[in-house]
């Protein structure tokens, strides 16, 4: 066998079986690719991230009025939660919550003109989108609840009356006395919501907009997710829990629950008095 072809010799393939070179050097290790080169993969990177979040996860918004002071001031910065309505979840009496505009109740409101970092942020979630016509509000009322306000109050839901003063503004009363909405009695129909603002005299909220539409109802399809912390400015950092008032049992009796509760107690008395009549009778019959 020819030198070159000996198994056993190295010297024809420019290395050994080691790895080292015919001079029996090591070969020099891979020069690691620079940060500039890994820069562009790790922001592409992180911004699918950060689109996968506000997509599906956590969004942040801005609040742009007054209307749920002292709760949130304009200017906030809250975190929506985004996930849970992705697993069937629905608005709960008491929380706050992100919808669209159910049938234009911005109209007429000034379209901020974001310069183009801002839109670099809204576009990745950091930052809400100027385009997006978003509400925040406080869920009152769900499907099947009577909602009701007289005079200035309390605001009354399935007739139990709710003590509100944890979160509406001061000063303010429950209920508004006028003729554009703020005196009403509602049902809320299945797949609905009704909503109202903390502020509550300074907030145009369900109740004047029982002319359009959804009658001031908001469609559940329309929330966007249930706001859960005060992330910006720092100083207001605080969570969003749902306020005491709402733990009562505020659960509409079904009139089918109710007829059965009342017709219990005279099915008893009539079986009560069947079984006292027959035990008259029978011991008639064994006296005889």
């Amino acid at each position: 066998m020819p030198p070159g072809d000996d198994p056993g010799d190295d010297s024809g393939d420019g290395g050994g079986r080691d790895g080292r070179d015919s001079d029996g050097a090591a070969p020099a290790p891979k020069k690691p690719r620079s940060f500039w080169k890994e820069l562009p993969l790790l922001i592409g990177i992180a911004l699918v991230l950060a689109l996968l979040i506000k997509s599906f996860l956590v969004q942040a918004f801005s609040i742009p009025s007054d209307s749920m002071q002292n709760t949130l001031q304009q200017g906030d910065r809250v975190l929506v939660d985004k996930l849970t309505p992705w697993f069937g979840s629905e608005p709960e009496r008491g929380e706050v919550v992100v919808f669209n505009d159910p049938d234009k109740w911005l109209a007429g409101e000034p379209t901020p003109n974001p310069n183009a970092i801002q839109t670099a942020l809204s576009w990745i979630g950091l930052m809400p989108s100027s385009e997006e016509k978003d509400l925040i509000k406080r869920v009152v009322g769900v499907a099947g609840d009577t909602i009701e306000c007289k005079g200035t109050g309390p605001l009354k839901v399935n007739g139990k009356a709710l003590n509100e003063a944890d979160y509406v503004y001061p000063g303010n009363t429950p209920c508004t006395v006028d003729d554009a909405g703020g005196q009403f009695k509602v049902k809320v129909p299945e797949g609905k919501i009704w909503v109202m603002g903390d502020h509550r005299q300074n907030s145009l909220d369900s109740r004047y907009h029982q002319q359009d539409k959804h009658q001031g109802f908001v469609p559940v399809d329309n929330v966007v997710g249930r706001a859960i912390v005060v992330a910006w400015p720092p100083t207001r950092w605080s969570t969003l829990p749902v306020p005491d008032t709402f733990d009562q049992n505020l659960t509409a009796a079904a009139p089918g629950a109710l007829g059965l509760a009342g017709a219990l107690p005279l099915v008893l008395w009539r079986r009560r008095r069947l079984t006292v009549g027959n035990t008259r009778v029978s011991g008639s019959r064994t006296a005889g």
